[in-house]
């Protein structure tokens, strides 16, 4: 692929595509009016294969036209089951992160990078390894203090400024196939996963890195993947999973729901990410004033259930904040953009969502990119 080298020459156009339709001043302040299309784009949290920007790649369209206001970043591609899809080396990542936001300057670019086995940016591409969670927080707080400090500096050299971590999931079910089994849980003690999540919180608050915990409402007790289809945690789940997110909700600017049924929760049995109960709970009953992004919606426990359409539109209504369309399921899109926004548009054309809805959701966001500048 060629890699960029007009960017300079295109930043005017692309400032023009990345600021509001409109400004009017009032007084010394300055009122910014977005669209539709420009609200739409920053609910799209999208993922895409490349290790550099070119002005052919659909991503460029994606941030240009379609006004994609968050990326994520991969290693593995899961359609090919190959590595090095957004990831070969530091100052690739450096450079490509670089590229990004020289498209959209106030471009949220997001990773997974817990420590342990879900690091996106690995040993094998010259990053330095991080412990998992489980083995941080039994050698004690320093130990997680490093990691976390260890974690943030990495992102922040690189221009990644959210990660999908602290995990806040309790170790209640040590043989979950995806929390437990893969030691990405601090603790079975709801406590000890609390004061840990404070402190990578607090680290990479201090890199200008945002925390998003996940999953929300817990993902601890699960007995299948819902990497693989619906997992239901309805008889094992307990209320002490809640106890990390109320004690944090006031600090954490992001919180990730999961494709969990939890009938204690949600008598209707949806998953969690597409369950209006259970963002109520999150918003009403704990508090939470943030952002509220999707697990991803390439996971079987959608894909296998729901439509695209009909996913975005259960998301949508249930209140999240965020899609999160990795774009790195079975099959691979690059139409998988236009085809959101259009999906969206005609949910408020016809009157199935508000404006006001869609613009809620964006102004979170655009609150968040603030705290980062």
């Amino acid at each position: 692929m060629k890699i960029l080298s007009t960017i300079a020459m295109m930043l005017a156009i692309v400032a023009c595509t990345a600021k509001p339709a409109t400004q009017a001043c009032e007084g010394d302040k300055t009122v910014a009016a977005y669209t539709l299309d420009d609200d739409i784009g920053e609910m799209l949290l999208v993922g895409f294969r490349g290790v550099a920007l070119d002005s052919t790649d659909h991503i460029w369209r994606d941030l240009t036209h379609f006004r994609v206001g968050s990326v994520i970043l991969f290693d593995y591609d899961a359609a090919t089951g190959r590595r090095g899809r957004n990831i070969t080396g530091r100052q690739q990542v450096q450079n490509l992160c670089s590229q990004l936001r020289s498209v959209r300057p106030d471009l949220l670019i997001g990773i997974d990078q817990e420590g342990g086995r879900v690091s996106r940016l690995h040993t094998r591409y010259g990053f330095p390894a991080v412990g998992t969670p489980q083995a941080s927080a039994t050698a004690g707080d320093d130990s997680v203090r490093s990691c976390a400090r260890m974690t943030a500096q990495m992102l922040q050299e690189v221009g990644i400024n959210l990660n999908f971590a602290p995990v806040a999931d309790v170790d209640v079910n040590p043989d979950c196939p995806v929390i437990g089994k893969l030691e990405r849980s601090f603790s079975a003690s709801p406590e000890r996963v609390t004061d840990c999540c404070r402190i990578w919180i607090e680290e990479q608050d201090r890199k200008g890195v945002a925390s998003c915990m996940k999953h929300f409402p817990g993902h601890g007790s699960a007995k299948g993947d819902t990497h693989k289809g619906l997992v239901d945690v309805s008889g094992t789940w307990k209320g002490i999973e809640l106890q990390p997110y109320r004690e944090l909700v006031k600090t954490v600017p992001m919180i990730m729901t999961a494709h969990v049924i939890n009938r204690q929760l949600d008598v209707d049995g949806l998953p969690a990410s597409l369950s209006p109960s259970i963002t109520a709970y999150l918003r009403d009953t704990l508090g939470f004033n943030g952002v509220i992004v999707t697990d991803d919606l390439a996971m079987g426990a959608i894909v296998n259930e729901y439509s695209f359409e009909v996913a975005l539109r259960m998301a949508i209504e249930a209140g999240a904040d965020m899609l999160c369309l990795s774009n790195n399921g079975g099959t691979y899109d690059s139409e998988m953009v236009p085809k959101a926004v259009h999906i969206i548009k005609r949910l408020v054309a016809d009157g199935t969502v508000s404006a006001e809805r869609i613009h809620a959701s964006a102004e979170r966001v655009r609150a968040l990119k603030a705290r980062l500048q």
